[in-house]
C-alpha cells in the first residue's frame, strides 16, 4: 500500500522532471534556430546568381577594346566555389561597374580555350585583373576575400 506522502511526491517530481523537459525544448529551440539576418546560401542560388552574372558580364572583345581595367573570371557551372564567390563579385560588379569591366568566361565553353591558355587557368575560379593597358596586374585563384579585391582595384582605378 502507497502512504499518503508517497503519493503526493510521485506527482512532484513528475512535475519537476516534465517542467525539465520542457525547459529544455524551449532553450533548444531558441538556441538551434538560424539567425534571421543570415543569408541562406544554396548550390542552386549561386548558380542562378553566377548565370546572372555571366548574361549582364561584359563580352570579352568589348572588354579588351575598352579604355578601362578588366576582371577575367574563368568560371564553370559545377564549381562550387564559383557559385559561392558569385555573391561578392556581385556585389564588386554593383558597386565598380563604371570603372571596370567584368568579363566571364565558362572554360568548359571551347570558344574560350585560347584564352583559357593565354591566361594560364589552370582552376577555378581563376580571376585575373588587367590595368587598362591590358597587362595582368594580379590573378587570384580559388576563394577571394572582397577586401582584397577592392584593394587591387584601387591600384588600377586610381
Amino acid at each position: 500500500m502507497v502512504s499518503p506522502s508517497t503519493e503526493q511526491t510521485i506527482p512532484k517530481k513528475l512535475l519537476g522532471i516534465l517542467a525539465t523537459v520542457i525547459l529544455a525544448m524551449v532553450a533548444t529551440f531558441f538556441l538551434t534556430r538560424p539567425a534571421e539576418t543570415a543569408v541562406s546560401y544554396t548550390p542552386l542560388s549561386g548558380l542562378m546568381t553566377l548565370k546572372a552574372m555571366a548574361a549582364k558580364a561584359v563580352p570579352y572583345e568589348v572588354a579588351i577594346a575598352s579604355p578601362q581595367p578588366t576582371l577575367i573570371e574563368f568560371y564553370a557551372d559545377w564549381c562550387t566555389t564559383c557559385q559561392a564567390m558569385s555573391s561578392t563579385i556581385d556585389t564588386l560588379h554593383q558597386e565598380y561597374a563604371q570603372q571596370l569591366n567584368f568579363v566571364m568566361l565558362n572554360i568548359d565553353d571551347p570558344q574560350w580555350a585560347s584564352q583559357v591558355a593565354e591566361y594560364g587557368a589552370s582552376g577555378v575560379p581563376q580571376f585575373t585583373l588587367l590595368d587598362s593597358a591590358h597587362h595582368e596586374v594580379e590573378t587570384f585563384v580559388g576563394k577571394v576575400p572582397k577586401p582584397v579585391f577592392k584593394d587591387f582595384f584601387a591600384q588600377v582605378i586610381g
